[in-house]
């Protein structure tokens, strides 16, 4: 009798374990969800972003930026492309989303209508996964690694402005750290995803400091290459346009590739928080390394953006499908 009910017990436990392994994993996106749901969805994503990237090329880092600052505030559900409403300031009228360029908005816009016009995906698709796709089409149209992303995310059900919280341009290695550990993502992933600044173009207000008032015995970081300080200060005077931006990559800025690291290693990164992760030793062999072997580099790339497009996904109840990607349903 006591050897029956001992495993009963075990049944019953063996049985809560598959549960919550089961219930744990369903949370979890996965490669080809849409198989049966919309099984061409990939390809229209990808005909969308194509030429949307023909027309400009700026939708590279526009939808880039747009992932990143959407999974690091709320998670991967799009409630960064939510507007405004009366009572409600969304994420997307925060300070520090005010640079985000509409033509990454417009380009999971146009996706997402490319997608509904096909009658058995309409309304199947979430937002949240159509981004995540775009923005993998889009490095690789830049001449970065293609890779599978998982999908099954759900669009979430708010979005405000007082959620936003993002690394910044002055941040040291223990900021960066810190923050992107409070995601789920190491050192490596913060070095490789940091390395998205190899395209886009950056506002001198961003660096500003570094080239005019650094400290009062060096008005100019010292950790700059001086011919690329000179230029800088050239392009970004002091009383520049607020509209002013330079390239983020002087060397290579509309290709994605590791010539990011080769410029942080000649002291051409161009935000504090790049350059700090060769001037910090504790970042700089990874740097090095990456400087080398652009096929490790893509292979670290690849793994940082599969665990970013994980963080905060929402399932169930938590999430919806959304008719429009800029509205709540």
């Amino acid at each position: 009798m006591g050897q029956f009910n001992s495993l009963i017990v075990l049944s019953i436990y063996l049985g809560i374990i598959l549960f919550i392994g089961t219930a744990a994993s369903a949370k979890i996106p996965r490669k080809n969800y849409y198989a049966k749901i919309c099984p061409d969805v990939e390809n229209i994503v990808r005909r969308a972003v194509t030429l949307k990237f023909e027309q400009t090329p700026i939708t590279v880092p526009a939808l880039i930026r747009l992932f990143f600052h959407d999974c690091f505030v709320s998670g991967c559900d799009a409630s960064v492309i939510i507007a405004s409403s009366q009572g409600n300031t969304a994420e997307k009228d925060h300070p520090d989303n005010l640079s985000l360029a509409g033509d990454g908005f417009d380009t999971v816009i146009k996706a997402k209508a490319a997608v509904d016009a096909v009658p058995g995906c309409k309304n199947k698709v979430s937002c949240a996964d159509i981004l995540a796709m775009a923005t993998r089409d889009a490095i690789s149209l830049a001449g970065g690694p293609s890779y599978p992303v998982e999908l099954g995310r759900l669009d979430g059900l708010s979005s405000t402005a007082a959620s936003v919280n993002l690394p910044h341009p002055t941040f040291n290695l223990d900021q960066l750290n810190t923050m992107f550990a409070s995601k789920g993502l190491s050192q490596k992933d913060m070095i490789a995803l940091s390395a998205c600044h190899t395209v886009g173009f950056s506002h001198c207000s961003r660096f500003s400091n570094r080239i005019h008032n650094f400290s009062r015995q060096n008005p100019v970081d010292p950790t700059l290459n001086k011919q690329y300080a000179t230029e800088l200060i050239r392009a970004c005077p002091i009383n520049q346009n607020p509209l002013a931006a330079v390239p983020l990559d002087p060397t290579t800025s509309s290709k994605f590739d590791n010539a990011y690291f080769l410029n942080l290693i000649n002291g051409k990164g161009l935000l504090t928080s790049d350059q700090v992760l060769y001037t910090d030793p504790r970042s700089r062999k990874t740097v090095n390394s990456w400087a080398k072997n652009p096929k490790a580099f893509n292979a670290a790339f690849i793994r940082a953006m599969t665990k970013m497009g994980r963080v905060g996904v929402k399932t169930g109840s938590n999430g919806n499908i959304r008719v429009d990607c800029g509205k709540f349903n």
